[in-house]
């Protein structure tokens, strides 16, 4: 059942992390609401908590370090002659990393606890 949650907490976070992140690439305000970046986070915890099991670890963070660093390549600026496609692109995973680092936070917490008790 936990598992359940998990998954659709990631399709929903997934899909309203697309819808916005193209609200937010076409510059518009109701993609930047504090609700919708709230509701992206408990997401992100609701799947760091119950649907990562200590067999994906390993593989969960390395994708999430992935995306983390997506993040941070300028995605908008990589189509000069196609300004709006950059930055829909760079919105949506704006809008992702929302979303999966506090997932990504809760895993490693979880690691490093689970080191530390042995």
């Amino acid at each position: 059942m936990a598992n359940e949650i998990g998954k659709w907490a990631f399709v929903i976070a997934a899909v309203i992390s697309i819808i916005t992140g193209i609200g937010a690439g076409l510059n518009q305000a109701w993609a930047s609401n504090a609700w919708i970046t709230a509701v992206l986070v408990v997401l992100g915890l609701t799947v760091g908590f119950v649907n990562i099991t200590a067999r994906e670890v390993q593989g969960f963070l390395i994708a999430s370090v992935a995306v983390l660093l997506a993040n941070g390549a300028g995605l908008a600026s990589l189509f000069p002659g196609m300004i709006q496609f950059g930055a829909i692109l760079a919105g949506i995973v704006v809008k992702i990393v929302i979303t999966i680092a506090p997932a990504a936070l809760i895993v490693a917490l979880r690691s490093v606890y689970g080191f530390a008790a042995e």
